[in-house]
């Protein structure tokens, strides 16, 4: 009977907490749903450009499933190389081709050399009769998914743990009853948020400094750029996870609520991050990324350790970040509000 008591009391403790309920049942659903729609998608279709192929050439060759760009000038085909509006692109000398790649990511790059083979093989029956001599933008044949992945992941794992950090730290400040001694005080509320920003803010930025560090120069991860736009990018990713994980734990009532976060704000981040190809992700889905500051943080340090550019490659997606922090902050003073009325 003392059993079935414990496992009575168990039982309504849990029904009736409602955000437990939600989370066992619309947690798993919600992730199995992303994995759903991100793995079942359609092949992806190369965006290739033709530098000076004769029409008799182009009508020749089979350029079915893949995006095809007829360029004059190689000048043209460089530029949107480089801006990635296309994946590679086909040179011919003296009817030899060549193969020019942006190359930052492998598997695009093995779906272009794939379907220019295919569409040379059409030319004379057999892909195999050229010699294709293939040379990269960015990149080299011998660079595998971890350099490519890798930015993305050391992203997600500076913002997931200094989300954690703050946010149970920040609980464990109401909690404790400390905010509340700080709220009687005299000082005003962005004071208070500004103090715990610093606070907090100063160990994030040594723990993102260090995973960083490790990460490039321990596990060799691919870096092309400049390791102080990593820092700089790295430290405004760990200062919108702060005040993100600031602001939701002032929703929390215990560490299991601020965990309960997770699969809600922080996992669905990963999916529309640049892990996967977002190119190949519903179009109805693909408004999700943009609103995410996962998604800019892995832009800029993809542009950085994988291809090698500088701040004027970044800068959108730093003020993007910079703007998500903002915005956290004067919500954290907002939601203050609750604790102490002015």
């Amino acid at each position: 009977m003392r059993i079935k008591a414990l496992i009575i009391r168990i039982l309504r403790q849990i029904v009736r907490d409602k955000r437990t309920m939600g989370l066992l049942i619309f947690a798993p659903i919600l992730v199995l749903t992303m994995l759903h729609f991100v793995f079942n998608t359609d092949d992806y279709n190369p965006k290739v450009g033709l530098v000076n192929v004769p029409e008799t050439v182009v009508d020749k060759l089979e350029l079915d499933d893949a995006t095809v760009t007829q360029y004059n000038d190689e000048k043209d085909a460089k530029r949107d190389l480089s801006d990635r509006e296309i994946d590679g692109y086909i040179r011919f000398d003296n009817q030899v081709p060549s193969i020019f790649l942006e190359g930052s990511d492998p598997s695009v790059n093995g779906a272009t050399v794939k379907w220019i083979q295919t569409a040379l093989g059409s030319l004379q029956g057999n892909s195999a009769a050229f010699d294709l001599e293939v040379d990269y933008l960015h990149g080299s044949s011998e660079m595998g998914q971890f350099d490519y992945f890798g930015p993305v992941l050391l992203g997600f794992f500076v913002f997931f743990f200094v989300f954690l950090i703050a946010g149970v730290s920040f609980l464990r400040e109401r909690t404790t009853g400390t905010l509340e001694r700080l709220l009687s005080s005299p000082l005003r509320k962005w004071e208070i948020v500004i103090g715990y920003l610093l606070g907090f803010g100063i160990f994030t930025m040594v723990q993102a400094s260090i995973i960083a560090a490790y990460a490039i120069y321990v596990l060799g991860m691919l870096m092309e750029g400049a390791f102080v736009y990593v820092m700089l990018i790295t430290l405004l990713l760990s200062l919108t996870a702060l005040t993100l994980g600031i602001l939701l734990s002032s929703f929390a009532n215990n560490e299991l609520q601020m965990i309960q976060f997770i699969p809600i704000i922080v996992v669905p981040q990963i999916f529309f991050s640049g892990l996967f190809n977002l190119e190949t992700i519903s179009d109805w889905l693909s408004w999700i990324g943009p609103i995410t500051p996962l998604y800019y943080a892995a832009d800029a340090l993809r542009e950085v350790m994988v291809r090698g550019y500088g701040w004027d490659k970044i800068q959108l997606d730093l003020l993007a970040l910079a703007g998500f922090s903002i915005l956290f902050i004067l919500l954290n003073i907002s939601a203050l509000k609750k604790y102490r009325k002015i």
